[in-house]
């Protein structure tokens, strides 16, 4: 199954934003990768995402202000926020995210299934006339 649309993978681990990264390039997905908010802050003013995978704890800019600053400039653009916790819990961290507007959320370490469940989640739902 190939799909089509741009995403923004943002963390500040590279081998995990690579392996994202070339996870949904071979899904057929236009990938831009960013290693922090900041980056990821330059690369929204420059292109419109249809979906952003963010890491929510990372040094620079953090993917709580990356929320943020989407719901401002691209408020189309679908949000699945990450996180393996940190000093506070990960349940925390991704219920905060998901009260400023990520549409899915994924648990550190994650799955491909999950990963899947999460993009489906960011998918536009079919019309309610659509044909079967």
């Amino acid at each position: 199954m190939t799909s089509s649309g741009s995403i923004l993978v943002i963390d500040d681990n590279r081998q995990l934003r690579d392996l994202l990264g070339d996870t949904l390039s071979k899904k057929g997905y236009t990938v831009t990768r960013a290693s922090d908010g900041a980056e990821a802050f330059a690369a929204i003013a420059q292109t419109k995402f249809d979906i952003v995978i963010t890491d929510l704890l990372m040094p620079e800019k953090d993917g709580i202000e990356v929320i943020g600053e989407l719901r401002r400039k691209q408020p189309s653009a679908r949000i699945v926020a990450m996180s393996g916790g940190g000093r506070g819990s990960r349940a925390h961290y991704l219920e905060m995210a998901t009260g400023l507007g990520a549409h899915a959320i994924l648990g550190k370490p994650f799955s491909v299934s999950e990963l899947n469940a999460a993009l489906a989640a960011c998918l536009p739902a079919p019309p309610p006339n659509a044909a079967t």
